[in-house]
Parts: C-alpha cells; sequence; structure tokens
C-alpha cells in the first residue's frame, strides 16, 4: 500500500533552488535510506515527506490517514517535561490512556481523589488490562535505558544536546506510525546502541525514510537508497553495498554518455565553423542543436570531493601523557591515564556518551588543563584537530576569504600547488557558493570547510572527534581516502563502527575513569575480545593468552609491517589483515562443525546439515585462501 507520494517536487531556499522534479513514493515495507552531499537539502526532503514544510511547486500526499513519526536533528522538547514524560506524550492510545491511569493515580495520592476518582481509577485500570497498556511504560523504559539515558525523572531543560536527541528518538520509537521519518538518527548515540537501535528497527514492520552517514547501518537497515544528486532523486534497490555496485555502473554509463555528448559537440562545431554562408536555414536548426548540445549535462560522477593533500615529516617522538585525571564536581571523567602515541599509530577511542572521550582529546591537545598529570609532544608535531564545535570558522568571513587566510597556496602529495579556489573546489564548494558568507552555510557545508581548514595546514597528526555526525558519505569517502595515505598519527572519537574499521588499527575503551589496554580491530573482533573477558594490548606483554590470541597477534603484526611500507599498499594490508581474521574464523568453525559430525550419531538431518556448512566452509576457503597465498608473498618482497 502506498504511504506517501511526491510528484514533481521542488524546493528552495531563498533563491538557492535545493531540488526540482522529484517524484518519490513510500510503501509499506519500504526501509529507504536517503543519501546526499551536505548542503543538497535531504534534510528539508524529509521534512517536506513528513508534511512538516510545504514545497514550492509540487505536490505531497499522505494517504488514508497515514501515522507519521518524524525526528529532526534538532527535536523541539517540552523543557519542563521530564524524560518519560516525555515519552509517554504520544498519541497512540495505550500511551494515551497510560497517561489518563497516572493522572487519576497522582490526584489520588495528592488527596484530590473521592469515591467518584477511585470508580474511575479502576475502570482505567481494567481498560488498561484489557488493552495491555501496562507494558507501554516498561516498553519506553526499556527504549530510553538501550539508547543510553539513565536518568528518567530528569526534566528536559537540564539535558544536554545529545541526550536531548536520544530522548527524541526514544519518543519516535515508542510511539508507534506507519512511516517512521528519521534525520541521523545515529548521531549522539554510542556503538552498543546504534547496534540495538538496528535490531530494533529490523524488528519493527513498519516504513522508514532516514538520513544517516553509518554504512553498516545503512547495510543492514534499509532495502532502498535514495540519493539526492544534482537536485535530482536517483533511487537504486538494495542495501548500501547495493548501492555501490549500481552507482558505480551508472557512473560508467553516463561518464560514456558525457564523451559522446562532448564528441557530438565538437563535431557540430567543426562543421558551423566550415559551413558555406549560403546554406543559412539549416546552419541556424545546427546552431539551435548545438546550444541545446551545450546545455546537456550528463552527471558523469567527477564532480566528488577529492583530496591528495601533502603532509609534514614527523620525529621519532609523537606524545607522552601521564598521570592524567580531570573532574567536574563529583562526576570523576578519569584518573590517574597514561596515554602514549607513536609515529605512525592509529588508535581509535570508544566508549559511552558521557565517559570523557572529548575531554581527554582537549587535554591531550592542550585547550584543557587537566586537574593532574601532564602531557608532552615531540618537537616536529603539527597537530590538526577536527572537534566537534568547530570554532575556529569566522561566520562574517567569505568561504575563500577564510581559506585564503589560512593557506593561499598549499603542496599536494604530488608536488602541485594549488590555490584556496581549487582547494575549495575539490570540496564542492563552487565559484559562486565560494563566494558566500561562511554563516549562510548549511550545517553539514560548514563541517565539510571545517575539515578543509583543519587539512590543509598539512597536519603531521590528526585528531577527530566525531568526524561522521555531519559530514556526509561522500566527503566521509574521500576523507577516508586521504587517511589511505597519510603516514602520521592518527586518534580518532567516534561511535561509527565503519569508520573506525576502515581508518583505524586499534581501539581503546574509556569507561568509568578508565582506559583500557588495546584492541585490534574490526571493531566486531573487538566486541569479541571484550565479551570473552580478553584483554587488550600491553605495551610489554603483548596479547593476552586465549582463542583470538593468533588473530590479534597477526593483525598487530600486519600493522607494524604496513607502517613500513614493504610491498603492500594500505587498502591491500586491510584486506590481507581482514583474510586473516575471517580465514581463522571459517577454520575455528570447521572444526566445530567436523567434532560436532563426529557425535552427532543416527540424527541424519543434523549430519546432512553438517556435512553442507562444512562444505561451504571449504569452498569458501579456497577462494579465500589464493588471495591469501597472492598478499603474503607480496608481503615478504
Amino acid at each position: 500500500m502506498n504511504l506517501v507520494t511526491l510528484e514533481n517536487v521542488e524546493k528552495y531556499i531563498g533563491d538557492r533552488r535545493l531540488f526540482a522534479g522529484v517524484d518519490l513514493r513510500v510503501n509499506e515495507g519500504d526501509r529507504i535510506g536517503l543519501i546526499g552531499v551536505n548542503g543538497s537539502g535531504k534534510s528539508t526532503l524529509l521534512r517536506v515527506i513528513a508534511a512538516v514544510e510545504p514545497p514550492d511547486a509540487g505536490r505531497v500526499t499522505l494517504w488514508g490517514g497515514v501515522r507519521v513519526q518524524f525526528l529532526p536533528q534538532e527535536p523541539e522538547l517540552d523543557e519542563d517535561a521530564t524524560a518519560l514524560e516525555h515519552l509517554l506524550g504520544g498519541s497512540a492510545a495505550d500511551l494515551v490512556l497510560l497517561r489518563r491511569y497516572r493522572e487519576a493515580a497522582r490526584q489520588l495520592e495528592e488527596g484530590e481523589g473521592d469515591q467518584e476518582l477511585v470508580e474511575r481509577l479502576a475502570a482505567l485500570s481494567a481498560e488498561m488490562d484489557t488493552v495491555g497498556a501496562w507494558g507501554a511504560e516498561v516498553r519506553a523504559k526499556t527504549v530510553l535505558t538501550r539508547l543510553g539515558v539513565d536518568v528518567l525523572d530528569r526534566p528536559i531543560r537540564t539535558l544536554s544536546g545529545g541526550e536531548r536527541k536520544r530522548v527524541a528518538l526514544a519518543r519516535a520509537l515508542v510511539d508507534p506510525a506507519d512511516l517512521l521519518i528519521l534525520d541521523e538518527p545515529t548521531n549522539h548515540i554510542d556503538a552498543q546502541a546504534v547496534a540495538w537501535l538496528e535490531g530494533y528497527l529490523l524488528e519493527v514492520p513498519k516504513a522508514l525514510v532516514m538520513v544517516t552517514h553509518d554504512r553498516y547501518f545503512l547495510d543492514r537497515v534499509v532495502n532502498r537508497i535514495t540519493e539526492l544528486d544534482r537536485r535530482q532523486i536517483v533511487s537504486y534497490p538494495g542495501n548500501y553495498e547495493r548501492y555501490l555496485a549500481l552507482r558505480t555502473e551508472r557512473d560508467e554509463r553516463l561518464r560514456g554518455a558525457e564523451q559522446q555528448r562532448r564528441k557530438l559537440l565538437r563535431r557540430e562545431l567543426e562543421w558551423l565553423r566550415r559551413a558555406p554562408k549560403a546554406r543559412g536555414t539549416k546552419q541556424k536548426a545546427r546552431r539551435q542543436r548545438v546550444e541545446e548540445l551545450e546545455q546537456i549535462r550528463s552527471d558523469s560522477g567527477e564532480e566528488r570531493v577529492s583530496m591528495a593533500l601533502g603532509s609534514r615529516r614527523l620525529g621519532k617522538k609523537v606524545l607522552v601523557a601521564r598521570d592524567l585525571s580531570m573532574a567536574y564536581g563529583d562526576l570523576v571523567l578519569f584518573h590517574a591515564l597514561d596515554f602514549d602515541l607513536e609515529p605512525g599509530e592509529r588508535i581509535g577511542i570508544v566508549g559511552p556518551n558521557g565517559a570523557g572521550k572529548s575531554t581527554l582529546l582537549d587535554v591531550l591537545a592542550g585547550r584543557t588543563a587537566p586537574d593532574e598529570g601532564a602531557v608532552t609532544w615531540g618537537e616536529s608535531v603539527h597537530l590538526g584537530y577536527y572537534d566537534q564545535a568547530a570554532v575556529r570558522l569566522d561566520d562574517d568571513a567569505r568561504v575563500i576569504r577564510f581559506i585564503e587566510e589560512l593557506a593561499p597556496l598549499v603542496t599536494t602529495s604530488d608536488g602541485e600547488r594549488v590555490t584556496a579556489s581549487q582547494m575549495l573546489e575539490w570540496f564542492l564548494f563552487d565559484r559562486e557558493l565560494q563566494w558566500s558568507l561562511v554563516g549562510s552555510l548549511s550545517g553539514g557545508e560548514r563541517r565539510r570547510l571545517y575539515l578543509l581548514a583543519t587539512l590543509i595546514q598539512r597536519p603531521n597528526v590528526i585528531f577527530l572527534d566525531e568526524p561522521t555526525n555531519d559530514l556526509d558519505l561522500p566527503t566521509l569517502q574521500v576523507l577516508e581516502a586521504f587517511l589511505d595515505r597519510f603516514d602520521g598519527t592518527l586518534v580518532v572519537v567516534s561511535h561509527d563502527r565503519y569508520f573506525l574499521d576502515r581508518t583505524v588499527d586499534e581501539l581503546v575503551h574509556l569507561e568509568g575513569g578508565r582506559l583500557s589496554l588495546r584492541y585490534p580491530t574490526p571493531f566486531e573482533l573487538y566486541q569479541r575480545l571484550r565479551s570473552e573477558g580478553e584483554v587488550g594490548q600491553d605495551e610489554t606483554a603483548g596479547y593476552a593468552p586465549g582463542p583470538a590470541r593468533a588473530e590479534a597477534a597477526q593483525a598487530r603484526a600486519t600493522r607494524s609491517r604496513r607502517r613500513g611500507d614493504r610491498g603492500l599498499s594500505w587498502r591491500e594490508q586491510r584486506e590481507l589483515e581482514e583474510l586473516n581474521t575471517t580465514i581463522a574464523w571459517l577454520e575455528e568453525r570447521q572444526s566445530e562443525a567436523e567434532a560436532e559430525l563426529l557425535s552427532c550419531g543416527s540424527d541424519y538431518v543434523k549430519a546432512g546439515r553438517l556435512a553442507e556448512e562444512i562444505e561451504s566452509i571449504r569452498e569458501r576457503m579456497d577462494g579465500l585462501l589464493g588471495r591469501w597465498l597472492e598478499l603474503s608473498e607480496r608481503e615478504q618482497t
């Protein structure tokens, strides 16, 4: 059944056209991921779909009384209500009934009641029994807790920005609707909560439209990717992995179409220059054809963010921090904490919200003085710090002037010197947008500009604090490609499992004022090691014994060899590391399945299933071992 239909929808912000000619149908069972570059109008399109904001042209139709729950990036909440009261304020029948019961119970408890109130409370109780409304409060508390809000009776006005977003997300989940529209739902929640949210949404049989940068989330939750590209909508069936394959095919087709257009245009122009004046009528028709060809421009996929900036030399000493302690009143963020960085290390810091991860980066960077302890940096270090505040942006400056003041000319890794205007074009700031005021940029465009401002100063140590919160996928892909070539030291605070797997080698967990030892990536292996009770990497003892010791040690050795650049690219080193982990898992599972097969006795159904599984594992191993052998041999060269 169709829920929402958009027909020829167009939207402007001032004189700037965000999108035009947008046609979109959202049906029951659709789980749509909306992607696009920052500033393309994704959030605006969500508001139009939710009927929160009208289009400037076209028509939006919500069919048959469709109920919509919309979570914006900046939700408006009742400042005087508590977190739990906000959740129970939905319009679902069981929530309405529960509110009536709670209000009657409150009046009776405060002595306002009479016999009529007692009878009404009893009637409400019986009605709640009938419709099963007692579970609504339990469900609301569970959702809040799983999203990291553990003080349910605090007023909204006392909550942080991240806590407010989580309360609003919980309200959208608890109050059932036919269509759930979520704008960046994974922002401000930690990796454990994101994993829980994945499972929750997969179990909810409702239509979903969302904007998110979390690629694992897109890959596991959605069944259609809709891209807002060049003011148009392009839809791709399947999850994020399928989108990447289809987008590549589309880019190749459009690139071919663009090349054909240019060839035809050159032939037409050549004919016009040679054409005799007597053929006036035919020449006029040809001129019109050339004008039409000049107006047609295929999306060739070439206008993507790209960057190849050089970096400075980094000496042997990077960072030594000893006995760091930091507290705000009775809240101890960390105590007697040691943290070292060496050249080429890539560390991800994870942990629950409020654990002090951003504060730790501020202390290490010298922006915040610790209560106790000392931080010592190497003399050759040039730190680039991409924080969450973007405080270095001057709202009154023109975009191009802001970049020119930081670095009028920059040398790329290939030795080419590029101007501020060229650098901005790398980051999808066209010539017109370059002369806009920084204060007029969208939130995502500001983050993109701030990232450029951080990287053009050619740091050799980079701190990234939640970089995926407001950057679009194209910019993230370019940042990841830049970090592939970056040979300095990297520290990332992030809840984005995909980004962590893509960019760092080791993970440390900050919680309860303590920093764990180091665990190898990928994130799934880190989780398994923690759940099995294995410790991470110690500077002197290596990895502790346990089922994953071999793969962890191999991962560490591979990372060490990669930093030495002995024959494999960064991408190939990551592939080899993943092959080592995958093959180890397959070997372990094959041994388990073979043991089960020997002990299953006369259970022929189970024996058949195990035999098929063993054969499937062997086939997969055959495919992986060839590539593993190739990379292993090249690694030794």
